[in-house]
């Protein structure tokens, strides 16, 4: 079984290698076909634009039979992501098809971004505070997602700041 998942693995990173969606990237980890990390960026003309957002994917030796496990590693406030991460989309659990492939599944988790599964009441979400000011007040909640944009980006600057300085002292 793991020798087909190698191969389906192998064959989806190849698509996205090819001809990856605009706004998604993902490839394996150096060492372990079964565990890749992926990029979504936030969708235009949604408080998300901007950001870029890690996952961590991991895929059991029986997909695509099996839907990977998915988990973003960036903070996120968002109705269907807990804040540790999981994910509540419904082709990461009782409408996985064996059809699907990495670059489908990312683009529906991109899109859940800009649209979120709406619930009967808040306290179903993964995150029943997002969904609430999602629901209630949708101008904090926009707020609140471009906070996170804005640490996100500040970081970024930050991190390459700090790696110019090290290549600095690396010269001299």
């Amino acid at each position: 079984m793991a020798g087909m998942a190698n191969r389906r693995l192998l064959r989806d990173f190849h698509k996205l290698c090819k001809d990856a969606p605009e706004g998604i990237s993902a490839s394996p980890q150096e060492d372990d076909i079964f565990r890749w990390t992926a990029v979504v960026f936030g969708p235009e003309d949604t408080p998300w634009e901007g950001g870029a957002y890690e996952l961590d994917l991991r895929f059991k030796p029986d997909y695509p039979a099996t839907p990977p496990s998915v988990t973003f590693t960036s903070e996120m406030f968002h109705p269907n992501i807990s804040q540790d991460g999981q994910i509540c989309l419904d082709i990461l659990r009782n409408k996985w098809s064996s059809s699907f492939d990495v670059s489908g599944l990312l683009l529906s988790i991109q899109s859940i971004l800009a649209d979120p599964g709406i619930h009967k009441t808040p306290e179903g979400a993964m995150n029943p505070d997002a969904e609430r000011l999602y629901l209630q007040d949708r101008r904090e909640y926009d707020r609140r997602v471009s906070q996170l944009v804005e640490k996100q980006l500040e970081l970024a600057e930050l991190a390459e700041s700090q790696s110019e300085d090290e290549s600095v002292d690396t010269i001299e």
